[in-house]
């Protein structure tokens, strides 16, 4: 049928995962559609490694009309692409996603791509590994570049301790990136930023395999050579059964900076999330930043905190690098976690915590039989009588508005 249409440009589209693999006559349609290259100028396909060796055969010269190209596999054993893919060129490409895709040759194609605006690598298998400072390099012709994101499928994905380098004296400026996305190990991160600047930079969300040690020396500097981030003023931190996470945003939602780390016992949660708030916090207290009325959010899931036998060291370790918190919001079940750590400080050090403090938030401690913890209590005593005063506030969700409302507040 392709013979009797007009030489329009050609879409080919298939992304369903949940379909059967493709029918033969199917996949003999995407070929016949793939070896008119001059037209074809999107390409959609979520394939089993058997259709990726098929199509990648016909993929081996330039397609001068593609611009936007997704490739997604779910297959253990992906097709690893060669270096011969699209002929090593893509001159009008604006948009590449590969998921589950291991493309180790990428660097030659990206160097080719100038007019790149989106670059979505994810699920990279380590067999399409491709170090921090290639990958860098590669990406250097890319002015343009607006979105990025790097996720390997596991820790296996990183640098070797003998490969890796000092950092460069002059970094690679990427001038139009606003959003940055991550997930792999600390050491990759820390040898990429440590090779870019990227000033218009708005989203960053990084997501961490679970390690013992997070050692961050170049996330800190690189975010003070990001100008959007002296904006931070609400932090949120949530704890779940897969993972724990902490949100650095501004209220105008103007920046976003969002790390994740995935484990599930909570004692790793907090001892990682400590670390990783430690170094980011210093971070931006070196900043110009404008947060006189930082909040902290801290949300849970009830069956991983109920069973909580963690030592109050360390909630109060989580605690102790946010010193210029205005409003702590703690979920009944935190709080509940929480407020023992509290009670250890409420003597002489009960301002070494949170010495900004004026307000607890108490989310979910409404009705008549829910009673705010009485070392919440004694907490925002000693403060009383140490001349921080702190009020606490209990709230119940209003579904209407969307909102937390106030339905009692004290000084007790």
């Amino acid at each position: 049928m392709l013979d009797t249409w007009p030489e329009l440009p050609i879409i080919i589209f298939d992304l369903d995962p949940s379909r059967p693999p493709k029918t033969v006559e199917n996949v003999e349609n995407v070929i016949d559609a793939l070896e008119l290259k001059d037209r074809v100028a999107e390409i959609i396909l979520h394939v089993s490694c058997s259709e990726m060796e098929r199509f990648a055969a016909v993929m081996q010269d330039p397609f001068p009309a593609l611009t936007h190209l997704e490739l997604r596999s779910n297959d253990e054993m992906a097709q690893v692409i060669s270096d011969s893919f699209l002929g090593g060129s893509a001159p009008r490409l604006r948009s590449l996603d590969l998921r589950g895709i291991p493309f180790p040759a990428l660097p030659r194609l990206l160097l080719s791509a100038t007019d790149l605006v989106i670059l979505d690598l994810w699920n990279i298998p380590h067999s399409g590994y491709i170090s921090p400072e290639a990958m860098v390099a590669s990406l250097s012709a890319l002015t343009r570049l607006e979105s990025l994101i790097i996720g390997f499928q596991s820790p296996l994905s990183r640098p070797a301790e003998a490969s890796r380098r000092r950092p460069p004296l002059i970094r690679t400026l990427f001038p139009a990136l606003t959003s940055l996305g991550f997930r792999g190990v600390t050491e990759y991160l820390e040898d990429l930023v440590a090779r870019i600047d990227a000033p218009l930079l708005v989203e960053f969300w990084i997501i961490f395999f679970n390690q013992l040690v997070f050692d961050l020396l170049q996330l800190p500097k690189f975010l003070c050579r990001t100008e959007t981030f002296t904006v931070i003023n609400h932090t949120k931190v949530v704890f779940n059964g897969h993972f724990t996470r902490v949100d650095f945003s501004s209220r105008t939602e103007t920046s976003s900076l969002s790390l994740t780390i995935s484990c599930r016992e909570l004692d790793w949660q907090l001892s990682s999330l400590s670390q990783v708030c430690n170094s980011v916090l210093l971070a931006l207290s070196t900043m110009d930043m404008e947060y006189p009325d930082l909040d902290l959010h801290i949300y849970g899931a009830y069956p991983l905190l109920i069973e909580d036998d963690m030592e109050d060291t360390q909630w109060l370790e989580l605690l102790h690098p946010f010193t210029n918190v205005k409003d702590l919001c703690l979920f009944r079940e935190v709080a509940t976690c929480i407020a023992p750590a509290l009670q250890e400080v409420a003597g002489e050090r009960v301002t070494e915590i949170l010495p900004t403090l004026q307000n607890i938030f108490l989310d979910g401690f409404y009705g008549e039989h829910v009673h705010v913890p009485k070392a919440i209590s004694e907490f925002v005593a000693a403060r009383q009588l140490s001349g921080c005063p702190v009020a606490i506030h209990r709230r119940r969700w209003d579904s209407k508005s969307g909102t937390w409302v106030v339905i009692e507040s004290s000084t007790q």
